[in-house]
């Protein structure tokens, strides 16, 4: 008596005698880790699984496919930067100013009132 497959479940996991599930185990895999190892905090990956019936002469073939479209990892926050003396500083200029010691401020005023005059 021959094997009657009813589930589609149950086809899938005798493609290519048990290696197409595999490999679908692996890509799902891949795309987890993609994930979780992503710079952001968000992402998708896409895992799109085809099943091609092509019937011939009371047969019919069965061709899987998978493919996988991994998140984007190059994506990173940008970082504001402001130029200070041909450098690079994450402080705004005008705010390094306000943040520093009264004694400095004070002392640029009293550069500031030489120089004026």
């Amino acid at each position: 008596m021959s094997r009657v497959l009813r589930s589609f479940r149950e086809m899938l996991g005798l493609l290519s005698r048990g290696d197409f599930s595999r490999k679908l185990d692996e890509e799902m895999t891949a795309a987890i880790d993609a994930l979780e190892a992503m710079p952001g905090d968000k992402g998708k990956a896409v895992m799109t699984v085809s099943i091609t019936f092509n019937y011939e002469l009371g047969r019919i073939d069965i061709d899987p496919a998978v493919k996988v479209k991994l998140p984007d990892t190059a994506r990173f926050m940008k970082t504001p930067f402001w130029t200070i003396d041909g450098a690079l500083s994450v402080e705004h200029p005008n705010q390094i100013n306000m943040f520093a010691p009264a004694a400095v401020n004070r002392h640029e005023r009293d550069d500031d009132e030489i120089a004026t005059g």
